[in-house]
Parts: structure tokens; sequence; C-alpha cells
């Protein structure tokens, strides 16, 4: 039976809510009475969406997660004439939205990937599908610049270069490794090009 609006909008105030807190506070720490506290929702109506519970939805919320923050960078990144210009924008973007929200909302995979990688194999699976879509989709963006495999290692490096800084930039409260390391793919973007 399809969803009514009301359900749909529940689910969505769960997938939402869930995602945040396991941003925020990581997955082990995030119960599901505080899911459905902070999604407004009965407690009940998790399983409802999510019969599997936590597991459920945590390999939703992470499949979501990722597809929708893919779809950002790549807005970020468009279609720029210049991709060095695009590069030093996503960054500096990135940058920006990190300082905006007190440091709290960086990549909405990276928190629960290192945490579950050795303790939850459906997890592990889920960030290894979503970061893999990520490199995915950067190859075919540094295609339009770069013949193979350089633009596979680029989207590589674009990718551990957003979430190690997005690491620094946390820890430090400081947006600086993001422009950091903006500068650095910048760097490697021409020697590929130049090369």
């Amino acid at each position: 039976m399809p969803e009514t609006g009301q359900q749909a909008g529940t689910r969505q105030r769960v997938e939402d809510s869930a995602a945040l807190l396991f941003r925020r506070q990581g997955y082990a720490a995030t119960g599901l009475k505080q899911i459905a506290a902070e999604s407004g929702a009965a407690f009940g109506s998790i399983y409802h969406f999510f019969p599997g519970g936590k597991a459920d939805l945590g390999d939703h919320v992470v499949r979501r997660a990722g597809a929708a923050y893919r779809d950002l960078v790549a807005t970020a990144l468009g279609d720029d004439a210049d991709p060095e210009t695009a590069v030093l924008s996503m960054f500096d973007a990135a940058a920006r939205a990190l300082a905006e929200s007190d440091y709290a909302d960086a990549c909405p995979i990276a928190t629960l990937a290192l945490e579950v990688a050795s303790t939850d194999e459906r997890l592990r699976m889920a960030t290894e599908a979503v970061f893999a879509d990520w490199v995915g989709t950067a190859t075919a963006w540094f295609g339009q610049w770069v013949p193979r495999p350089a633009d596979r290692d680029l989207a590589t490096s674009l990718i551990m270069l957003l979430e190690g800084a997005f690491l620094l930039a946390r820890a430090a409260r400081d947006p600086g490794p993001l422009h950091i390391a903006g500068r650095s793919m910048v760097t490697l973007l021409r020697a590929h090009r130049s090369g």
C-alpha cells in the first residue's frame, strides 16, 4: 500500500533526524528513542517504515544522504569551463558551510563510516557504495579535462582531500584546512593536465 502524504512526511522527518544525529554524534551514540523525539514521530513509526529497526534506518540514511551529498558536490563543481576555478569554489563553499554550521555538519557519511568500518558489515558496505559512487561521479567530471587513469586518480584524491580537510577543520574549528585542500587539489589537477 502506498504511503499517504502524512506517512511520507513522518518518514522524511525520521530520516532527516537520523541523518543529522548520525552525522553529529555517530551511529552507536544515537538511539531510536532519540530519533523519534527529534523527529516528533511515534517510536513505533520507525519500525513501521524500517522493519529491521536501526540497521534498516542506518542503511537507508547512508545511501540517501550519500546521493544527496554527491549531487551537492556535482552541482558545486558544475559545468565551469575552468576546472581549477570550479574546484577552488567547491572547497570554498564547503569551508563556508562548515563554519556556518559551527563545525557540526561536515560530511554526512564520514562519521558513520569511521565508526562502523570494522563493526557493522552492512553499514560498512553501504558507506563503501556511497564512496564508490562519489568517486565515479567525480571521475566523470575530471574526465572532461584529463585522460584515464588520471581522471579516477583525481577523483579519489578529491574525496580524500575533502574528507581529511573536514576532519582537520572540525578538530581545529578553522576552515583553513579546506582552503589548503582546495589549493592542493588544483595543484594535482594542473600536474595531470600539463603532463
